[in-house]
């Protein structure tokens, strides 16, 4: 009897490690066939998954250990996504909703140990940036506080399983990608989840700026806009056509731990930006922001991640004119963990495209 039950549970042992596995091959989270019977209050394993071949990736650019991705190493991750593009660059057109699994620009950039150029000028990450290619020669551009900085991790994928969601009463078939494709979750408008990327580049930030950390006052008496190198605007003022938000926060750095939990009050840094660049898509893709405080200080951000969120995590532009230390004009960034790319005494903000 002993034996018998010993070699029931090798099986059932065996049954479970092979179950296991097709759930990891097939590219489903939960389970091997789609839950179309509704049998839990899962809505997004109901209907059949799509295998999307992925291609080799390489990391390249300010690393010390460049090289092909090893996707086997990685965890699968999944994002729910509604995808509209641009249309004529006004307005915007519906594709459709899916759940895509894949693996994160966390997980793949986790291990790879940077080596800024600037970083003896500049040690902190916040300036760096990547490109992402694909074999088309398309190109669209993600900061690393999109990637490292975020409340949500994980949000950034390069999708290799695909499955619709579809409308329960219209039973809308939306159109399947044919390759591994990058997918932006936190995009409104998904200009950048470009198909088939193979390539992935590192990069911070070339602009000069004198680093002054001993600054005392930190105190800006102006912020000026640039359009690449032509300085297009610049105000000491909150413009007074703009509507007034406050966002409420738990303020904490990377290194110095809570700062605050006082709310930040001011104006969203797109709807003053709408005024001067356009929405279209070459700025969506590879459009960054740069936000410069007068000690040296900055950060990046993309374009995209300011003018085109999805989950209404937004960047303010906050007056404190009456403030010593980082007076007049600061950057919040609401949808960041930690408060590292909140930029004091602001003096300049450069909109480039790469």
């Amino acid at each position: 009897m002993f034996l018998i039950m010993v070699m029931l549970i090798a099986f059932s042992q065996n049954i479970n490690g092979q179950m296991n596995d097709m759930k990891q091959q097939s590219g489903l989270n939960s389970q091997v066939v789609p839950d179309r019977a509704d049998r839990n209050n899962n809505f997004y394993d109901n209907e059949d998954t799509y295998r999307l071949p992925l291609n080799q990736v390489f990391i390249s650019g300010e690393v010390e250990n460049p090289g092909p991705v090893d996707f086997s190493k990685l965890t699968k991750r999944t994002v729910i996504v509604k995808e509209a593009l641009l249309k004529n660059d006004t307005g915007n057109k519906f594709v459709g909703a899916y759940r895509y699994d894949g693996y994160s620009l966390f997980d793949i950039l986790c291990d790879r140990v940077l080596k800024k150029k600037n970083a003896a000028e500049f040690r902190p990450v916040i300036d760096l940036f990547v490109e992402i290619e694909n074999a088309l020669g398309e190109k669209v551009v993600l900061t690393w506080g999109e990637i490292f900085y975020p409340n949500n991790l994980h949000n950034v994928i390069i999708a290799t399983d695909v499955m619709r969601i579809v409308p329960s009463k219209t039973k809308d078939l939306w159109p399947l990608p044919a390759d591994s494709k990058l997918v932006v979750s936190q995009d409104l408008i998904s200009e950048r989840n470009i198909s088939g990327p193979v390539k992935i580049t590192v990069i911070s930030y070339p602009g000069n700026y004198v680093v002054n950390r001993e600054m005392n006052p930190l105190v800006s008496a102006k912020v000026e806009l640039f359009s690449g190198k032509e300085k297009i605007d610049s105000f000491s003022e909150t413009p007074p056509r703009l509507q007034r938000e406050t966002l409420h926060t738990i303020f904490y750095g990377k290194g110095r731990g809570i700062h605050s939990t006082e709310p930040f009050s001011g104006v969203y840094l797109k709807d003053y930006l709408a005024e001067k660049f356009q929405i279209n898509r070459k700025n969506l893709q590879t459009g960054l922001v740069i936000c410069a405080g007068i000690d040296g200080y900055r950060s990046a951000f993309s374009f995209s991640e300011i003018m085109n969120r999805s989950d209404q995590a937004e960047i303010l532009l906050v007056p404190c004119p009456d403030e010593k230390d980082g007076g007049r004009f600061r950057i919040f960034p609401s949808c960041d963990f930690f408060s590292d790319r909140a930029v004091k005494a602001l003096s300049e903000i450069r909109v480039i495209n790469q």
